[in-house]
């Protein structure tokens, strides 16, 4: 019996397949009929919702690029920095002089 309850539950299963299969194909169907009855307002889901991505594509490329743009600015405005820093502290440690002497009026 405990072979005949394991062949139950794969009946089971695939009666549940079948059934979400089954239900997949039936919304397939209506939206097809609906769409067909009413093709200008499908027509007009695909061009209101299909430019608004396009939008958002555009503006989110273009939000990147600028966001590249400012990195590389920055790394160029560290680089020069560093080097500014370091060719005064390499300058500042060449040109130590020693303070001048105190004139006293005698």
């Amino acid at each position: 019996m405990a072979t005949h309850d394991g062949g139950d539950d794969q009946q089971t299963t695939s009666a549940q397949d079948v059934g979400l299969r089954g239900m997949l194909e039936e919304q397939y169907r209506k939206i097809k009929e609906n769409a067909e009855t009413y093709p200008y307002v499908w027509a007009s889901y695909i061009v209101v919702y299909g430019g608004f991505a396009l939008w958002t594509t555009y503006r989110w490329r273009k939000l990147r690029k600028t966001e590249d743009r400012v990195r590389t600015l920055q790394e160029r405005l560290r680089k020069l920095v560093e080097a500014e820093e370091s060719t005064t502290s390499s300058a500042a440690s060449a040109e130590k002089v020693p303070p001048p002497a105190k004139k006293t009026s005698e």
